[in-house]
Parts: C-alpha cells; sequence; structure tokens
C-alpha cells in the first residue's frame, strides 16, 4: 500500500522554483475535487491564486497542508494526494478560521482526510483559535424527507448521506446554515433585463444613480468602497455563525483589488450613488476567472439598511448585468451564492433568472 505523509506547505518564492511542485500538486488536487463535486471547471483554481495567497498575509494568516505519497521522491505534482487550506483572519474575528479540505476521488477512504483535518485543527489551535467554519458541497440539494439535514436557520436542507456531511459529523462540526448556489445562463434577453432596470430605475427615482467601473476601484470611491465591505460583513445572513464585524479601511480595499488583478483576474462593480449626499450606497460585485472566459462569479451584493426599499438591488444588479454583455460578451455562465433564508436577494435573482443548481452547508466547530 502507498505511503503517505502529511506537510505543511512552503511557501516558494515563485512557481518555477525547485519545491513548486507541491503547491501545483495542491491546486491539482483541490481542481479535481472541485471537478468530483461539480463536474465542471468553473470553480477551478489556479496555482497563480494559491501562490498569490500565500504570498499576501496581511489580512490573514494562511496555512496549508498536503498529503503526499511518500513511496517516491520524484519531484511529482502527482504525489499530492489531498490538501488542507486554513485561513486564519488577523484584522478582525481572531477567534476564529476557515477550513478547506479535499482528497483526490482515487484516494478516499485510507485515512487521508481524517489526518489533514487533524493537522489542521492543530495548527488552528496552536494560534489561539475557539472556532472553525467550513462548507460541504452538494450539486443538488435534496427534498424533504428522511436522512435530510436541515439547518437551525429553518430555510435549506442536506443530505445526511452524503460523505462529507458525514465526515463533518462525526468529527464533531454543527450544521448552521444551508447557502443556495444559482446559475444565470446567457445569453440573455436584453429586452426582459432592460425592463427590470428601468421599473427599478423609476422606483429608486432621480436621488439615485448606477456608477460601473472595471477592475480597480476608482481612488475617489475606495473609502467608500470600505465602508459598504463593514456593512457587508454585518448585514449578510450568517445564522448562528460565530462572527464578528470586518475591518476594512482604504488600504485594506486598495490591496484586495490589487492582489485580485495580480493574480490575473477580473473584477466589474457596479454601485449606486445617492446624489443629494454623494455616497454609495448599493453594490455588487462580479469577478472573472483567468482560466475561462465564459464563466463568471457572483461575489457581494449589498444595499445599505437605511436605502433599502427603493429596489436599489434590482437596479444594481441589472444594470451590472447589461455592462457584462456589453464587455464580456463570451460569459456563457455566472454562478452566485446566498443563503436560503436571504428570501429578498432570492427573489431579485430569479426575477432575473437564476436557477437553484444546488449549494452548500456551512458548519462550525468549537476546538
Amino acid at each position: 500500500m502507498t505511503t503517505w505523509s502529511i506537510r505543511e506547505l512552503p511557501v516558494p518564492t515563485s512557481l518555477d522554483s525547485p519545491g513548486a511542485w507541491l503547491l501545483h500538486g495542491m491546486v491539482d488536487a483541490q481542481n479535481e475535487a472541485i471537478r468530483a463535486a461539480w463536474g465542471s471547471d468553473d470553480f477551478a483554481t489556479t496555482p497563480l491564486r494559491a501562490l498569490s495567497q500565500l504570498q499576501h498575509q496581511v489580512d490573514s494568516r494562511r496555512l496549508r497542508f498536503v498529503a503526499v505519497d511518500e513511496s517516491a521522491d520524484a519531484a511529482d505534482p502527482g504525489r499530492v494526494l489531498g490538501f488542507a487550506r486554513l485561513d486564519l483572519p488577523l484584522a478582525d474575528n481572531t477567534h476564529r478560521g476557515w477550513l478547506e479540505m479535499g482528497v483526490r476521488p482515487g484516494h478516499r477512504g485510507r485515512g487521508i482526510g481524517d489526518a489533514l483535518h487533524t493537522a489542521a485543527c492543530d495548527a488552528a489551535r496552536a494560534e489561539g483559535r475557539t472556532r472553525l467554519m467550513t462548507e460541504t458541497e452538494q450539486a443538488v440539494e435534496p427534498p424533504p424527507g428522511p436522512g435530510t439535514l436541515a439547518a437551525p436557520t429553518g430555510e435549506g436542507l442536506v443530505s445526511g448521506t452524503d460523505v462529507p456531511v458525514r465526515f463533518a459529523l462525526a468529527r464533531g462540526w454543527t450544521l448552521e446554515q444551508v447557502v443556495r448556489h444559482s446559475r444565470l445562463d446567457l445569453p440573455l434577453d436584453l429586452a426582459v433585463l432592460e425592463e427590470h432596470r428601468a421599473r427599478a430605475a423609476a422606483a429608486a427615482g432621480p436621488d439615485y444613480r448606477p456608477v460601473t467601473w472595471v477592475d480597480a476601484t476608482p481612488a475617489s470611491l475606495v473609502e467608500q468602497m470600505a465602508a459598504l465591505h463593514v456593512s457587508m460583513s454585518e448585514d449578510e445572513p450568517s445564522g448562528a455563525l460565530d462572527v464578528e464585524q470586518e475591518v476594512w479601511d482604504a488600504a485594506r480595499v486598495l490591496r484586495d483589488d490589487a492582489q485580485t488583478l495580480g493574480r490575473g483576474e477580473h473584477l466589474l462593480t457596479t454601485a449606486v450613488e445617492h446624489v443629494p449626499s454623494g455616497r454609495l450606497v448599493a453594490y455588487s460585485q462580479l469577478m472573472i476567472p483567468p482560466h475561462t472566459d465564459e464563466f463568471a462569479g457572483q461575489g457581494d451584493t449589498l444595499v445599505d439598511r437605511e436605502h433599502r426599499g427603493h429596489r436599489l438591488g434590482m437596479l444594481v444588479k441589472a444594470v451590472q448585468l447589461q455592462r457584462l454583455v456589453e464587455q464580456r460578451p463570451s460569459v456563457r455562465r455566472i454562478s452566485t451564492w446566498n443563503a436560503e433564508e436571504n428570501r429578498w436577494m432570492l427573489a431579485i435573482n430569479i426575477d432575473l433568472g437564476f436557477r437553484p443548481a444546488g449549494g452548500c452547508g456551512v458548519w462550525q466547530r468549537s476546538l
């Protein structure tokens, strides 16, 4: 039987340095697990993204563990059998961490996942963390019935027979929330999209004006975007997850943009300005990955609580989709993720044509 060991991944100086084969292997294992879960490469990552995350650790400490086949000594990425990614916030939420794990499908059932889980939990404890969060993915949400687990929020189910769910339950994790994955297929009916935009603009009135930019946040808007990120961390539905308000300032927004662009990704951001005050009061962001020009991932969407009730959520998303069609006509699929209890945003997405396409369970564990 193949022997393996758990190693902490060193930070390579470049993607071509002698030790970088471990990082390439981690990325290969991660993408193989993604492909097995979702049947596509839409959510795939890249070596450059993995390296960038390890090289930039101002806002989060990032630890990576890999299970390595020890029956050979070649610098072969295929020797990496599984991975654990542990992110530990440094600017806020310093009591918790986020864990993502995976094992190549052909090497499951051999204790590799358990060993990676133990290594990550031990590392989090050593860093003084008392809580961890993780996700279990599901390509289809199960219908109600025996064998399903309901989120304490009262919305959303996961299958109790899924291997990742059984793994989490056996190791003391508690299901706290279910998040819906929704998919929008393009091209869109542009007349219908314009009707959504026009109705939302009429409801909003002249006090609200959409603005869109590509990639880095304009210097004049950095401070306002920092404030919106703070609001997003407060207002996003989180059930009983032990999360605190995030700390954002202009410098963090600039770092975040620079790191995203530096790894070959692109951003399309639409915001809504409250004209009388000159403040941004809503925003929505799309990320276009470097490995395909047919897919875009929806990031945050927020309407400031003081400005809700004016259909700004529909306005910002409709305008953003119009700009995407103009600037990225090759995109054929958009994915977005929303807490199942977030019925307001889910209703907007459904009106725009998004359809349920699985999701994930969000879990929490005390250390």
